[in-house]
Protein backbone atom coordinates (compact mmCIF):
# COMPACT_ATOMS: atom_id res chain seq x y z
CA UNK A 1 0.00 0.00 0.00
CA UNK A 2 1.53 3.28 -0.91
CA UNK A 3 2.63 5.44 1.79
CA UNK A 4 1.86 9.83 1.30
CA UNK A 5 3.23 12.41 4.42
CA UNK A 6 0.26 14.23 3.29
CA UNK A 7 -3.53 13.36 2.27
CA UNK A 8 -5.41 16.16 1.13
CA UNK A 9 -9.26 15.26 0.56
CA UNK A 10 -10.66 17.99 -1.39
CA UNK A 11 -9.36 21.13 -3.58
CA UNK A 12 -11.66 23.69 -3.03
CA UNK A 13 -9.96 26.85 -1.82
CA UNK A 14 -8.43 25.36 1.49
CA UNK A 15 -7.54 22.12 -0.13
CA UNK A 16 -5.57 23.91 -2.80
CA UNK A 17 -4.02 26.38 -0.46
CA UNK A 18 -2.81 23.53 1.58
CA UNK A 19 -1.53 21.63 -1.79
CA UNK A 20 0.86 24.79 -2.68
CA UNK A 21 2.05 25.52 0.80
CA UNK A 22 2.26 21.48 1.19
CA UNK A 23 4.57 21.54 -2.37
CA UNK A 24 6.86 24.24 -1.07
CA UNK A 25 8.26 21.91 1.88
CA UNK A 26 8.24 19.32 -0.62
CA UNK A 27 6.30 16.75 1.25
CA UNK A 28 4.64 13.96 -0.58
CA UNK A 29 1.48 15.17 -1.23
CA UNK A 30 -1.88 13.55 -2.70
CA UNK A 31 -5.27 15.69 -3.48
CA UNK A 32 -8.36 13.69 -3.86
CA UNK A 33 -11.31 15.52 -4.93
CA UNK A 34 -14.83 13.79 -5.85
CA UNK A 35 -16.21 17.05 -8.35
CA UNK A 36 -14.69 20.00 -9.49
CA UNK A 37 -11.58 21.74 -8.50
CA UNK A 38 -12.94 24.97 -6.96
CA UNK A 39 -15.86 23.60 -4.40
CA UNK A 40 -18.65 26.11 -3.94
CA UNK A 41 -17.02 29.04 -5.93
CA UNK A 42 -18.08 27.50 -9.36
CA UNK A 43 -21.30 28.48 -8.03
CA UNK A 44 -20.40 32.18 -6.76
CA UNK A 45 -21.77 34.73 -8.87
CA UNK A 46 -19.29 37.63 -7.66
CA UNK A 47 -16.70 37.50 -4.71
CA UNK A 48 -15.60 40.87 -3.54
CA UNK A 49 -13.70 40.11 -0.26
CA UNK A 50 -10.84 38.42 -2.14
CA UNK A 51 -7.71 40.13 -1.80
CA UNK A 52 -6.26 41.28 -5.27
CA UNK A 53 -9.47 41.94 -6.74
CA UNK A 54 -10.75 45.62 -6.05
CA UNK A 55 -13.72 45.24 -8.20
CA UNK A 56 -14.33 41.71 -7.51
CA UNK A 57 -14.13 38.76 -9.28
CA UNK A 58 -16.56 36.03 -10.40
CA UNK A 59 -16.49 32.51 -8.82
CA UNK A 60 -15.35 30.30 -11.90
CA UNK A 61 -13.06 33.11 -12.58
CA UNK A 62 -11.06 32.80 -9.29
CA UNK A 63 -11.09 29.09 -10.09
CA UNK A 64 -9.55 29.47 -13.26
CA UNK A 65 -6.67 31.44 -11.29
CA UNK A 66 -6.64 29.03 -8.51
CA UNK A 67 -6.02 26.08 -11.49
CA UNK A 68 -3.01 28.06 -13.12
CA UNK A 69 -1.65 28.40 -9.57
CA UNK A 70 -1.72 24.39 -9.54
CA UNK A 71 -0.39 23.88 -12.84
CA UNK A 72 2.31 26.47 -12.40
CA UNK A 73 3.16 24.03 -9.27
CA UNK A 74 2.79 20.99 -10.88
CA UNK A 75 0.23 19.32 -8.83
CA UNK A 76 -2.49 16.75 -9.82
CA UNK A 77 -5.43 16.36 -8.44
CA UNK A 78 -7.32 13.11 -8.15
CA UNK A 79 -10.98 12.92 -9.21
CA UNK A 80 -11.39 9.99 -7.20
CA UNK A 81 -14.70 10.14 -4.25
CA UNK A 82 -12.97 9.18 -0.41
CA UNK A 83 -15.43 6.67 0.72
CA UNK A 84 -13.36 6.02 4.29
CA UNK A 85 -10.48 7.22 5.96
CA UNK A 86 -9.24 5.55 9.34
CA UNK A 87 -7.00 5.68 11.60
CA UNK A 88 -4.69 2.46 12.87
CA UNK A 89 -0.77 1.86 13.31
CA UNK A 90 -0.24 5.17 13.75
CA UNK A 91 -1.31 6.16 10.07
CA UNK A 92 -4.19 7.39 8.60
CA UNK A 93 -5.75 4.61 5.89
CA UNK A 94 -7.93 6.78 3.08
CA UNK A 95 -9.93 4.76 0.61
CA UNK A 96 -11.43 5.68 -2.33
CA UNK A 97 -13.44 4.25 -5.53
CA UNK A 98 -10.24 3.34 -7.06
CA UNK A 99 -7.51 2.39 -4.69
CA UNK A 100 -6.24 2.75 -0.68
CA UNK A 101 -3.22 4.25 0.82
CA UNK A 102 -1.38 4.92 3.79
CA UNK A 103 -1.17 9.04 4.89
CA UNK A 104 1.19 10.34 8.39
CA UNK A 105 -0.95 13.00 8.00
CA UNK A 106 -4.67 14.50 6.60
CA UNK A 107 -5.76 17.55 6.05
CA UNK A 108 -10.13 17.68 5.58
CA UNK A 109 -10.62 20.64 3.17
CA UNK A 110 -13.80 18.16 2.35
CA UNK A 111 -16.26 21.12 2.30
CA UNK A 112 -20.08 20.77 3.04
CA UNK A 113 -22.97 18.87 1.31
CA UNK A 114 -26.11 20.67 1.16
CA UNK A 115 -29.42 20.17 3.27
CA UNK A 116 -31.57 18.25 1.19
CA UNK A 117 -35.85 18.95 0.74
CA UNK A 118 -37.78 17.10 2.64
CA UNK A 119 -40.60 17.27 -0.43
CA UNK A 120 -41.16 14.18 -1.90
CA UNK A 121 -39.17 14.28 -5.11
CA UNK A 122 -40.67 11.75 -8.19
CA UNK A 123 -37.86 10.04 -9.98
CA UNK A 124 -39.00 10.99 -13.06
CA UNK A 125 -38.08 15.12 -12.36
CA UNK A 126 -35.19 14.31 -9.99
CA UNK A 127 -32.79 15.86 -12.75
CA UNK A 128 -34.69 19.33 -12.62
CA UNK A 129 -34.19 19.69 -8.91
CA UNK A 130 -30.68 21.35 -8.02
CA UNK A 131 -28.92 22.36 -4.86
CA UNK A 132 -26.33 24.27 -6.80
CA UNK A 133 -26.13 26.40 -9.97
CA UNK A 134 -23.08 25.57 -11.82
CA UNK A 135 -25.12 22.76 -13.71
CA UNK A 136 -27.46 25.87 -15.08
CA UNK A 137 -24.93 28.06 -15.77
CA UNK A 138 -25.75 28.08 -19.89
CA UNK A 139 -29.31 28.30 -19.41
CA UNK A 140 -31.19 31.18 -21.19
CA UNK A 141 -34.81 32.08 -21.68
CA UNK A 142 -35.72 30.38 -19.00
CA UNK A 143 -38.02 30.52 -15.27
CA UNK A 144 -36.02 29.04 -12.50
CA UNK A 145 -37.35 28.74 -9.17
CA UNK A 146 -34.85 29.44 -5.91
CA UNK A 147 -35.95 28.54 -2.97
CA UNK A 148 -34.00 30.25 0.29
CA UNK A 149 -33.49 33.18 1.95
CA UNK A 150 -29.60 33.10 2.62
CA UNK A 151 -26.65 34.39 0.94
CA UNK A 152 -26.65 31.34 -1.23
CA UNK A 153 -29.98 31.72 -2.74
CA UNK A 154 -29.59 35.79 -3.39
CA UNK A 155 -26.10 34.91 -5.06
CA UNK A 156 -27.76 32.14 -7.10
CA UNK A 157 -30.57 34.57 -8.18
CA UNK A 158 -28.47 37.34 -9.56
CA UNK A 159 -26.12 34.53 -11.26
CA UNK A 160 -28.96 33.31 -12.98
CA UNK A 161 -30.57 36.23 -13.55
CA UNK A 162 -28.39 36.99 -16.26
CA UNK A 163 -30.06 35.24 -18.63
CA UNK A 164 -33.70 33.94 -17.40
CA UNK A 165 -36.48 34.86 -15.23
CA UNK A 166 -36.22 33.73 -11.67
CA UNK A 167 -38.83 33.60 -8.68
CA UNK A 168 -37.02 33.51 -4.86
CA UNK A 169 -39.52 31.61 -2.79
CA UNK A 170 -38.56 32.67 1.39
CA UNK A 171 -40.53 30.53 3.31
CA UNK A 172 -40.36 32.99 6.04
CA UNK A 173 -40.54 36.93 6.01
CA UNK A 174 -36.70 37.51 7.58
CA UNK A 175 -34.19 37.39 5.07
CA UNK A 176 -30.79 36.51 5.90
CA UNK A 177 -28.26 37.19 3.07
CA UNK A 178 -26.20 40.46 3.38
CA UNK A 179 -27.94 43.68 2.70
CA UNK A 180 -25.65 44.21 -0.12
CA UNK A 181 -27.20 41.06 -1.95
CA UNK A 182 -30.87 42.05 -0.83
CA UNK A 183 -30.37 45.60 -2.45
CA UNK A 184 -29.36 44.33 -5.72
CA UNK A 185 -31.70 41.32 -5.93
CA UNK A 186 -34.64 44.30 -5.56
CA UNK A 187 -32.74 45.72 -8.39
CA UNK A 188 -32.81 43.27 -10.86
CA UNK A 189 -36.33 43.60 -13.11
CA UNK A 190 -35.69 39.37 -13.71
CA UNK A 191 -35.62 38.41 -10.01
CA UNK A 192 -39.24 38.35 -8.28
CA UNK A 193 -38.95 37.83 -4.86
CA UNK A 194 -41.75 36.50 -2.65
CA UNK A 195 -42.41 35.57 1.12
CA UNK A 196 -43.78 33.30 3.31
CA UNK A 197 -44.19 30.78 0.21
CA UNK A 198 -43.63 27.49 0.77
CA UNK A 199 -43.71 24.62 -1.76
CA UNK A 200 -45.21 21.54 -0.68
CA UNK A 201 -45.47 19.25 -3.60
CA UNK A 202 -43.44 19.26 -6.59
CA UNK A 203 -44.61 17.44 -10.06
CA UNK A 204 -43.53 16.94 -13.65
CA UNK A 205 -45.65 19.99 -16.54
CA UNK A 206 -47.14 19.32 -19.26
CA UNK A 207 -44.66 20.01 -22.02
CA UNK A 208 -41.97 19.43 -19.68
CA UNK A 209 -40.35 21.63 -16.75
CA UNK A 210 -42.54 21.81 -13.13
CA UNK A 211 -45.33 22.03 -11.84
CA UNK A 212 -44.95 23.38 -7.80
CA UNK A 213 -47.71 23.70 -5.67
CA UNK A 214 -47.09 26.09 -2.79
CA UNK A 215 -49.01 27.56 0.61
CA UNK A 216 -49.04 30.84 1.26
CA UNK A 217 -50.97 33.13 3.63
CA UNK A 218 -53.87 33.84 1.43
CA UNK A 219 -53.95 29.88 0.28
CA UNK A 220 -52.87 27.74 -2.35
CA UNK A 221 -51.25 29.09 -5.21
CA UNK A 222 -49.00 26.62 -8.04
CA UNK A 223 -45.68 28.45 -9.81
CA UNK A 224 -44.32 26.80 -13.17
CA UNK A 225 -41.03 26.53 -13.62
CA UNK A 226 -38.10 25.14 -16.03
CA UNK A 227 -36.30 23.60 -12.61
CA UNK A 228 -36.12 24.35 -8.95
CA UNK A 229 -33.24 24.99 -7.02
CA UNK A 230 -32.83 24.41 -3.22
CA UNK A 231 -30.87 26.95 -0.90
CA UNK A 232 -31.57 25.34 2.28
CA UNK A 233 -28.37 25.44 3.91
CA UNK A 234 -25.67 23.10 4.67
CA UNK A 235 -24.04 20.49 6.72
CA UNK A 236 -20.35 19.37 6.84
CA UNK A 237 -19.07 16.97 4.87
CA UNK A 238 -17.54 14.04 7.05
CA UNK A 239 -19.48 11.51 6.22
CA UNK A 240 -16.21 9.54 5.65
CA UNK A 241 -14.72 9.09 8.52
CA UNK A 242 -14.96 6.30 10.58
CA UNK A 243 -16.21 5.60 14.17
CA UNK A 244 -12.94 5.34 15.57
CA UNK A 245 -11.71 8.70 14.04
CA UNK A 246 -14.99 10.39 15.36
CA UNK A 247 -14.29 9.19 18.73
CA UNK A 248 -10.63 9.90 18.79
CA UNK A 249 -10.78 13.10 16.16
CA UNK A 250 -9.81 15.50 19.47
CA UNK A 251 -6.76 13.99 20.41
CA UNK A 252 -5.68 13.33 16.62
CA UNK A 253 -6.26 17.18 16.08
CA UNK A 254 -4.27 18.05 19.51
CA UNK A 255 -1.13 15.14 17.94
CA UNK A 256 -1.24 17.28 14.81
CA UNK A 257 -2.12 14.38 12.16
CA UNK A 258 -5.60 15.61 11.77
CA UNK A 259 -6.50 19.17 10.17
CA UNK A 260 -9.76 20.51 9.47
CA UNK A 261 -9.23 23.27 7.04
CA UNK A 262 -11.80 25.40 5.14
CA UNK A 263 -16.17 25.14 5.03
CA UNK A 264 -15.58 21.96 6.60
CA UNK A 265 -15.31 23.90 9.75
CA UNK A 266 -15.98 27.17 9.52
CA UNK A 267 -20.00 26.87 10.31
CA UNK A 268 -21.70 30.82 9.01
CA UNK A 269 -18.22 31.72 8.50
CA UNK A 270 -17.43 29.83 4.73
CA UNK A 271 -15.30 32.54 3.08
CA UNK A 272 -12.91 31.41 0.35
CA UNK A 273 -10.20 33.68 1.98
CA UNK A 274 -10.55 32.06 5.35
CA UNK A 275 -10.55 28.45 3.52
CA UNK A 276 -7.39 30.01 1.84
CA UNK A 277 -5.69 31.05 5.76
CA UNK A 278 -7.18 28.00 6.81
CA UNK A 279 -5.35 25.62 4.37
CA UNK A 280 -1.75 26.99 4.41
CA UNK A 281 -2.02 27.25 8.24
CA UNK A 282 -2.30 23.27 8.36
CA UNK A 283 0.72 22.79 5.78
CA UNK A 284 2.45 25.19 7.93
CA UNK A 285 2.10 23.14 11.70
CA UNK A 286 2.67 20.17 9.72
CA UNK A 287 6.05 21.53 8.69
CA UNK A 288 6.85 22.63 12.15
CA UNK A 289 5.40 19.14 13.66
CA UNK A 290 7.48 17.35 11.55
CA UNK A 291 10.83 19.20 12.30
CA UNK A 292 10.38 19.55 16.04
CA UNK A 293 12.34 16.47 17.47
CA UNK A 294 10.35 13.49 18.99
Amino acid sequence: MKLIEVAIIGAGPAGIAAAIQCRRYDFKTIVFEKAQIGGLLVNANLVENYPGFPKGITGPNLVKQFMAHLQSAGITVCFETVSKIDYTDNLFSVSTSNRKIKAKYVILASGTRPKISEIPIKKNIRTQVYYDVYALKDLKGKQIVIVGAGDAAFDYALNLARQNRVILLNRGSRVKCLPLLWRRVQSVVAITYRENITVTQINPAPGGGLYLSCKSPSGKIDISATCLVFAIGRTPERSFLSERIIAEKSQLRSNGLLYFAGDVQNGLMRQSTIAVADGIKAAMTIYKNSREPV
